[in-house]
């Protein structure tokens, strides 16, 4: 039973402001259950459940034998419409470019198949029945923490026997491939939600219990406005933030 006028909830409060202002650093020590019943006053299971509220936010870490840290990990800075710039993909250079320049990502678990597409995939890139579709799934990881998963989608008729179809695709990526096949893409649409993840995302992500997920779907036209790509994106949350550019 709780003591005091502190409930779980107002002491992961208070530690949460301790991390968001920077008094307690990444990677500092967060005070365990027998320090937090101390400070405020209450038992056992209170002190536990506000470290639970933070470790399932992300905000912290329980290292077996060490204690419990504010997570280290920086978050990765998306930056729109940066990212999708001509004169990134042009260069050569991976639209991840735009975001950190000085963190690249790991692609992992690449796999390209060709299969039938979803309803929606379909409809968005103005295949007819039966037309198929070429697939590319990988996992992006930072300093050896997954972060994000993809499926891109592209009209198999549009890009066979391109290099979209092996597992790298080159400098610039399936953008430039695009635009070497006469298909550059220059509008892009993306759609964002959140929402909890899939049991099979959880695991590749390595989500901590709680965590939900970014889901970004962007699509891809050309000057002609046809639509040759649709990717899906799988972000983890905790690892993320998103930034947009406009002008007026």
């Amino acid at each position: 039973m709780t003591t005091g006028r502190f409930g779980y909830r107002e002491i992961a409060d208070e530690l949460r402001d301790r991390i968001d202002s920077g008094a307690l650093a990444p990677n500092a020590k967060v005070p365990g259950e027998n320090e937090l019943m101390a400070t405020y006053g209450v038992e056992q299971p209170t002190a536990r459940r506000a470290l639970d509220v933070l470790e399932n936010e992300g905000l912290i870490v329980v290292r077996r034998g060490a204690g419990t840290f504010v997570r280290g990990f920086r978050p990765i800075r998306r930056v729109s419409p940066d990212r999708l710039q001509e004169a990134v993909w042009s260069r050569g250079e991976s639209v991840w470019t735009a975001d950190d320049p000085d963190r690249r990502p790991d692609v992992r678990a690449i796999a390209v198949t060709r299969e039938a597409p979803p309803a929606s995939v379909s409809g968005a890139l103005g295949l007819g029945e039966g037309e198929e579709v070429l697939v590319r799934r990988r996992t992006y990881a930072i300093e050896d923490r997954p972060v994000q998963l993809a499926t891109s989608y592209y009209p198999a008729a549009l890009v066979a026997g391109s290099p979209i179809g092996e597992e790298d695709t080159g400098p610039g990526g399936a953008y430039g491939r695009l635009a070497d096949l006469g298909h550059k893409p220059i509008r892009f649409r993306e759609e964002v939600r959140c929402r909890m993840p899939r049991t099979e995302e959880a695991e590749a992500l390595h989500l901590a219990q709680g965590t939900p997920v970014i889901m970004i779907v962007r699509t891809a036209h050309t000057a002609e406005d046809v639509a040759v790509e649709v990717t899906e994106m799988v972000l983890d949350s905790a690892s993320y933030v998103l930034e947009y550019r406009f002008t007026s």
